[in-house]
């Protein structure tokens, strides 16, 4: 969309985009929901009771899952509102009314939140394909594991709602820096992991 001319990226936003986010929201919802419903049933029907959520299955699927819950409420409270203001500021200028200020600011945060949830793909992809081959180790100190984690996670999480452009966005602005930096917040999770939950 950066290298499209005025004209068709108006174009695209206001007849393409709504198409697309409608699919996107809606296939978020739909994965959102079924992972609850999956994760409901195995931890319902396991012989551990409460003990199931310590397992080294579990967590490794829990910190996929955490991920994954982020990207989930990224798309429906970020992206989603931010795009339907960018969106509708586009079809008022295209009718030849006043476009909506704030719609340069609500599209830098979807931008940012969406560049986010690709960062976020990759430790969540990698955490829920570990669960059945590859688990974390079940020992050591919990607490402590989670409590890194939802830090590592949070601060990004962070980042992508209160910042607009500098040092702790460099990183994301490009596609390259997008993936690096995913693969960077797996492996700093994994080592995580290893530090905290190998007893």
């Amino acid at each position: 969309m950066s290298e499209a001319d005025p004209a068709a990226k108006s174009t695209a936003t206001q007849k393409l985009l709504p198409r697309a986010l409608r699919w996107f929201r809606g296939g978020a919802i739909l994965t959102f929901l079924t992972g609850l419903a999956i994760l409901g049933k195995r931890f319902g029907e396991s012989p551990l009771g409460a003990a199931a959520w310590s397992t080294p299955w579990a967590i490794t699927i829990l910190t996929g899952a955490l991920f994954g819950t982020l990207m989930f409420f990224n798309v429906v409270l970020v992206i989603w509102p931010k795009q339907q203001i960018v969106i509708a500021s586009a079809k008022a200028a295209a009718s030849g009314g006043q476009a909506n200020a704030a719609a340069p600011v609500a599209a830098r945060r979807a931008f940012l939140a969406s560049r986010t949830n690709v960062v976020f793909s990759i430790p969540m992809l990698f955490f829920m394909g570990a669960a059945s081959h590859f688990t974390l180790p079940g020992g050591g100190n919990h607490a402590a594991y989670w409590a890194s984690v939802i830090v590592v996670a949070g601060l990004l999480e962070v980042n992508s709602l209160i910042a607009t452009t500098g040092a702790t966005t460099k990183p994301i602005e490009k596609i390259p820096g997008v993936i690096v930096t995913g693969f960077v917040v797996w492996a700093v999770v994994y080592a995580l992991a290893r530090a905290f939950l190998s007893a």
